[in-house]
């Protein structure tokens, strides 16, 4: 029964470490994915906040406050009014084939603006959509609308702009993305450096188990060599029952017997 006992709190604390080891070997795995997304994330962040700081360096107000939306596009003059803006911006929106690449239109405050044409995947041509993007410093692609040009003129005239307002936004989340991130880093490091508190408790079990199973053997052993010893003892009264027999037979025989 002690046997019994002491190999079920083995078995236990075998697939306890056990499932120590693999979450240990997981939380290993996400903390080279966290660095990974850290990194990529501050990068990302330090992008952003070079394209704010260039827009809010070139901007320019009007009178009232309001920020001036000078949109130069390709093919229009520069003192071009929103309503040309807007209706260019729809003519390409309607006509541009880029086949799947980016095709500079124009620019805003320094910053490019651009068309890109995304092929269904059938090809086919009555499907195709052409978005539109503008970029920065960082290189990256900021998007108003999903992409797409309003129909309105002077709604799309202003869809660039528009993109660039939301930079403070994707900024701020950017910062709670590697906030977040540092916080957990810490807790799956722990984890990944920890040592499994039980490895001294599961040493004594297995050496109390090896105890139990040499006093078990030990108390086998004897018997086996006592059975042994006994065979041997009588297989060497045997003779000298024999011999003991012969010498009485001797004894009494006849008279001029040999």
């Amino acid at each position: 029964m002690d046997k019994a006992k002491l190999e079920k709190q083995i078995a236990g604390l075998e697939s306890e470490k056990q499932a120590f080891n693999r979450s240990k070997s997981s939380a290993k795995f996400k903390v080279q994915d966290y660095m990974e997304m850290l990194q990529s994330t501050q990068s990302r962040l330090s992008r952003m906040s070079t394209d704010w700081e260039n827009l809010q360096q070139r901007l320019q107000k009007r009178s009232d406050g309001t920020i001036e939306n000078p949109v130069l596009l390709d093919g229009l003059p520069p003192n071009a009014n929103p309503k040309q803006i807007g209706a260019k911006l729809n003519e390409i929106a309607n006509k541009a084939r880029t086949a799947g690449d980016y095709r500079e239109i124009g620019n805003l405050y320094g910053f490019q603006l651009l068309v890109k044409t995304e092929l269904p995947k059938d090809n086919s041509t009555l499907e195709r959509v052409n978005r539109f993007f503008i970029t920065g410093e960082g290189n990256i692609k900021y998007t108003y609308n999903n992409g797409l040009m309003a129909k309105d003129p002077e709604t799309a005239a202003m869809n660039f702009l528009r993109a660039l307002e939301k930079l403070p936004g994707f900024v701020k989340q950017e910062q709670e993305k590697i906030a977040e991130i540092q916080k957990d880093l810490p807790i799956l490091q722990e984890v990944v450096n920890g040592t499994w508190a039980k490895e001294s408790r599961l040493s004594e079990l297995k050496t109390e188990l090896a105890a139990v199973e040499r006093k078990i053997q030990l108390s086998i052993t004897p018997e086996t060599k006592q059975d042994a010893s006994e065979q041997a003892e009588k297989q060497n009264e045997a003779p000298k029952v024999q011999e003991s027999i012969i010498r009485t037979k001797g004894v009494h025989s006849p008279r001029g017997v040999l």
